[in-house]
């Protein structure tokens, strides 16, 4: 463990214990700091971050319950242990529902205390690498879902493949629903920084303000709300991956900043001086057409030639429609497990209705029309009526000429009849009618059992 890398804040109203306490893990090697009162210390936790909090249960002004709630509010992986010189079951007890380590009572044995800070230090380091194992998994199980066998798919493969070595700045295009959130999720997953997080944001989802504020951070005081310090995007994405959605939409103020950023890794927060420096891989994503917007003036030039080094291009579904069949069985597949319903494949007609389709809104369309069907849809398969109206509307034109309700009503009796071997009561269960339904039709359609 590199002491140095950790850092304590030691809270105690007692000079004594708080000089004692800082010389002590200052000595060994820590970085480590003091607070007199609640309110020095909330100031320093605003200020810096710190791994461990040395507590004083009684405190002048606000006692250690109510601080510990407090920090919670400014930094929840932060490991607090309690000290207190009143050893009661009910503050202990109290403390640790609240969220604390543990506690020690005093005098403190500065030995017993080491060792609780470095349990607390190896429990804080296992939280953060299982956060890290599970967004891994989150992605490794999303980058499933970029399904292709389309020659234009397979080179999306292979250009995903080759980028994600490199650290070059990657713009994603394609209309919207294409999957172009997974493509950056797969490149940063195959590349180096992938044991370090991927940060996204949609750029379109926030007013000019708040987007400033979402990505560079802000400090406490910065504009009305600004109650703590909070950290930028950006700032997180150090070391990993920020993802910048819908680049298209960052409005022409925002450009000039996030120009400066790319090209110096340095920024400081809204209503700060410190300047910061992160080191992320940027990938952008775009429904837009970029040269428009820059020959309206809506989109900087400077900023586009600095984002367009690698373009990687998503085709629309209508543009892979032999994808169809294989994104559509995989979502028959995943939503039988999710939803525990037995539907496990789509009749032939149905598929035809799917492959006539145009996908305005493409694989998320796809997928949404898929769930819907399998929600109203009954066991085995999922069939032409389970899928959304809007389909079979606009596969008119491809499909041909349907038949009518009604005589599709009539040949599928006609079918089942013939399967069964005109057992009445059999033909009735799997059409789920009841035998006097069944007769009624069979007379309305003029079926006669085979001599």
């Amino acid at each position: 463990m590199d002491k140095s890398r950790v850092g304590i804040l030691v809270v105690d109203d007692e000079y004594s214990v708080r000089d004692a306490l800082y010389k002590w893990f200052r000595d060994d090697g820590y970085r480590v700091d003091v607070a007199a009162d609640a309110h020095e210390a909330l100031k320093k936790l605003q200020e810096s971050s710190w791994d461990i909090v040395l507590l004083d249960i009684r405190l002048p002004g606000m006692d250690g319950l109510e601080l510990q709630r407090r920090i919670r509010e400014i930094d929840p992986n932060v490991v607090v242990i309690m000290i207190t010189a009143y050893a009661s079951v009910e503050s202990a007890v109290q403390a640790l529902k609240q969220g604390a380590f543990d506690y020690v009572t005093k005098p403190i044995d500065p030995d017993d205390l080491e060792h609780l800070v470095r349990n607390a230090v190896e429990q804080r380091r296992l939280r953060a690498e299982n956060i890290q194992l599970r967004q891994k998994i989150e992605e490794l199980a999303r980058m499933d879902e970029i399904i292709g066998e389309t020659p234009a798919m397979k080179q999306v493969f292979e250009l995903v493949r080759v980028v994600a070595e490199t650290d070059s700045t990657v713009l994603i295009r394609g209309e919207s629903g294409t999957g172009k959130e997974l493509i950056a999720r797969a490149i940063h997953g195959h590349s180096r920084r992938r044991y370090f997080p991927i940060i996204t944001v949609n750029c379109g989802a926030f007013p000019e303000t708040l987007l400033e504020s979402e990505l560079f951070g802000h400090e406490r005081g910065a504009f009305t709300g600004a109650q703590y310090r909070r950290k930028g995007k950006i700032e997180l994405a150090d070391g990993g991956t920020l993802f910048l959605d819908e680049i298209g939409d960052i409005p022409p103020k925002m450009q000039v900043d996030l120009l400066r950023v790319i090209e110096t890794k340095e920024f400081t927060r809204v209503g700060g001086n410190q300047v910061i420096r992160s080191d992320f891989r940027l990938i952008c994503a775009t429904n837009k057409d970029l040269e428009s917007e820059m020959k309206a003036g809506r989109f900087r030039e400077d900023l586009y030639y600095r984002i367009n080094v690698f373009t990687i291009y998503l085709p629309p579904l209508r543009e892979r429609r032999e994808d169809i069949p294989l994104l559509a069985r995989h979502f028959v597949k995943r939503f039988a497990t999710t939803m525990n319903k037995p539907i496990t494949e789509i009749t032939p007609e149905a598929m035809e209705i799917l492959l006539a389709y145009d996908w305005p809104g493409n694989v998320r369309e796809l997928e949404n029309a898929i769930e819907r069907a399998m929600v109203v849809g009954k066991p085995p398969a999922i069939r032409p009526e389970d899928l959304p109206f809007q389909l079979g509307t606009k596969a008119d034109s491809a499909v041909g000429e349907l038949e009518s309700l009604e005589a599709v009503e009539r040949s599928h009796i006609e079918k089942v009849l013939a399967k069964t071997g005109w057992n009445i009561s059999r033909a009735a269960s799997i059409l789920q009618i009841d035998r006097v339904t069944l007769y009624n039709k069979i007379r309305k359609y003029g079926l006669r059992r085979p001599a």
